[in-house]
């Protein structure tokens, strides 16, 4: 396996390779790792994820998987790299954590099978797909703003290439405490099936990210909180939450809500899979 970091170096985004605790600039120009400046290791055109994946995921929401894998689309815009601060707007209050691995291609792909999708990926990296359930009323159908929003999807530290996926640990920490751990093998659609999937009708070019879903346990954070996802042989991804300058203006569009969709959401059940509402818990 290969790591490949995008970093600022003199000011300049750069790719490096890794080389023990240093990282190695192309012209030979040598950073350490802890003093770099990370940025996300791909630079991508578009940025889709998949919904529920991972079983333990869909016994704690109550749910049946579909019987093949939904979607959504996250714009570059919310792409964040190791390090950075995730922004949670003055005036939410239901960010949620999300621990996922991404998948980036390396060649462009279009209508290929699930077994040879494999030779389109590029590598994997650790990534969070934040969710700011706060918009979940109004952007149901879309996630736009509450998977979209800026900073609302980190990935790194690293691009790793040659990693197997099969039967591999994701944990993720606020503060230190695990809050979610689960496996790989609990993934319904592989990583092949996914990108094959999305290449039947959308052309996929390198850069480009899948985001492959998350164990149970996504649970709200709080500014201050300082994340991390790991996963075995791809490394730990931090980020640090904080509150947004300004709050959400409320002279146009809908406003961050609390209501029961939200809070189930947020806090472990997510009713729009269960085509029902939830009881009401007065």
């Amino acid at each position: 396996m290969t790591e490949y970091r995008r970093i600022l170096l003199d000011g300049y985004p750069t790719t490096t390779r890794r080389d023990g605790a240093e990282l190695v600039a192309g012209d030979g120009r040598r950073v350490a790792v802890d003093d770099a400046l990370h940025l996300a290791p791909c630079e991508p055109t578009k940025i889709i994820c998949v919904h529920l994946n991972y079983t333990s995921r869909v016994a704690e929401f109550m749910a049946q998987l579909p019987s093949a894998p939904t979607y959504f689309h996250k714009p570059i815009t919310a792409l964040c790299g190791h390090g950075a601060d995730v922004v949670r707007p003055r005036g939410c209050q239901w960010l949620n954590y999300e621990g996922e691995i991404a998948i980036v291609i390396g060649r462009t792909c279009r209508n290929v099978s699930p077994a040879e999708a494999g030779d389109y990926i590029a590598g994997y990296a650790v990534a969070n797909d934040y969710g700011l359930h706060d918009f979940r009323d109004t952007d149901a159908g879309s996630m736009l703003r509450v998977k979209g929003s800026d900073t609302l999807c980190p990935i790194g530290p690293a691009l790793v290439t040659e990693w197997d996926f099969h039967d591999k640990w994701i944990r993720t920490t606020v503060n230190g405490e695990v809050v979610q751990h689960g496996n790989t093998s609990e993934m319904e659609w592989d990583m092949h099936y996914l990108v094959a999937d999305i290449a039947r009708t959308i052309t996929l070019v390198p850069g480009d990210v899948l985001l492959s879903g998350t164990p149970a346990n996504s649970r709200p954070v709080q500014p201050g909180d300082v994340v991390t996802v790991e996963v075995e042989g791809l490394g730990a991804l931090t980020n640090r939450i904080v509150e947004g300058p300004t709050p959400i203006r409320d002279d146009v569009g809908a406003q961050p809500t609390s209501s029961e969709e939200v809070v189930s959401t947020a806090m472990g059940g997510d009713w729009e899979f269960r085509g029902i509402r939830p009881p009401r818990r007065d």
